[in-house]
């Protein structure tokens, strides 16, 4: 006997079916605590097994710098190309940035060591349970008391206390902003415009200590695949630039040193039609029952009016639950979305449903986000092409 037709109903994606980042063993809040413990600080754990230790080691984060954009560019970027058969301490292998991925959360996640359902900083925008309003927390608006919101130690912080030379080298505009005091203070902050500059500043701070623990940024790859797309040439010239930086600092290593070559989160180009961008200001089925829209296009936290929570679950699974893994908070906790644990504090910053794209497609905002609505390459979820970030090592 033939099955009722509704049965062949596509079926939504179940919330552990996503691709769990690698906490604990392989993911950005792994690398610093591996890297300090090699160096005898103590109260950390070495997760990234294959890292041998090393007396100074640099990281270098480029933003916006994915795995799978680095590797479909090879003529763009060959001095790294070459590192990549033997990323990962020569496992060839990548790690993941953790969810959502995207630049606040992976920060913290870097500077603290911790997953985001820890360091409490766990997307874009995000509700503050004390307010009840959106909370920014890239330009950390509107303003909340840093140590409050993030009350854990960085490494950098740690280092210092245990007698290792740690030191921040970026651009001035971010040596006071509240998000570098909650995921990257500790050491001395030496600021500079120039990328060159950067990069040989960053190889003297190493030689600095006979331990030594170095950060150094660059933006504005990400900056370019946000406003152009991965796509465009203006995204690869900036490709062919931190190209030539990262050259630039692995041949001034001053000896017993390792740079770390990593990135915050991959990238990817989302066609502008409406079957690829979805406008929640324009969908009344999206919008019914819900109070606050947080997070970005490709990572939803959604807040439901008291009393909603369950409809508003129900109905996002129902127009989004294809293309979409979308959780209740419990479900994406339980999950492990956030990492193996989540403090109480952070749970209320959580929406009540998160949405997380497995396609290429956004959820927008056209009215009330019309910035961030309109650009080119956008990130934020589980997909290999956002979560996976180089970790390409050179040594002295």
């Amino acid at each position: 006997m033939a099955q009722p037709a509704w049965d062949d109903a596509p079926q939504p994606l179940a919330p552990d079916s996503a691709p769990l980042p690698q906490y604990g063993s392989g993911s950005l809040a792994d690398l610093l605590p591996t890297l300090a413990t090699g160096m005898g600080v103590p109260g950390l754990a070495a997760g990234i097994s294959e890292l041998t230790p090393v007396d100074r080691a640099c990281v270098f984060l480029v933003d916006g710098l994915g795995w799978e954009q680095l590797r479909a560019h090879p003529d763009e970027a060959p001095f790294m190309t070459s590192l990549l058969a033997g990323s990962r301490a020569g496992t060839g292998t990548p790690l993941t940035a953790g969810f959502p991925a995207t630049t606040a959360t992976s920060l913290a996640s870097v500077g603290t060591g911790l997953p985001p359902g820890a360091h409490g900083l766990p997307g874009y925008t995000v509700r503050d349970p004390a307010t009840g309003a959106l909370m920014n927390q890239l330009r950390w608006q509107p303003w909340t008391a840093p140590e409050v919101w993030q009350p854990y130690p960085t490494v950098f912080r740690l280092a210092e206390d245990a007698g290792v030379h740690a030191a921040q080298v970026s651009s001035p505009t971010f040596q006071h902003t509240p998000l570098t005091k909650v995921a990257l203070s500790g050491g001395v902050f030496r600021g500079r415009l120039a990328g060159e500059e950067r990069m040989d500043l960053a190889a003297a701070e190493l030689a600095a200590g006979d331990r030594s623990l170095v950060y150094t940024y660059y933006a504005e790859l990400d900056g370019a695949g946000h406003r152009f797309g991965v796509d465009s040439d203006a995204w690869r010239g900036q490709l062919m630039y931190v190209d030539r930086l990262v050259q630039r600092l692995a041949e001034q290593l001053p000896p017993r040193s390792a740079l770390y070559v990593t990135a915050d989160h991959g990238m990817i180009d989302v066609p502008f039609d409406d079957d690829h961008r979805i406008d929640f200001d324009a969908d009344w089925e999206l919008r019914a029952g819900v109070a606050l829209l947080g997070g970005e296009g490709r990572a939803r936290h959604v807040y439901a009016v008291p009393g909603a929570r369950g409809d508003v679950l129900t109905c996002w699974r129902e127009v989004l639950g294809e293309q979409f893994w979308v959780a209740s908070r419990d479900e994406a906790i339980d999950t492990g979305w956030f990492g193996p644990r989540v403090d109480d504090r952070v749970r209320g910053r959580i929406g009540d449903v998160v949405a997380a794209a497995r396609d290429d497609v956004l959820i927008i905002a056209s009215e009330r986000e019309p910035k961030e609505s309109a650009m080119v390459g956008n990130h934020g979820s589980m997909t290999p092409a956002e979560q996976f970030v180089p970790l390409l090592e050179v040594r002295s």
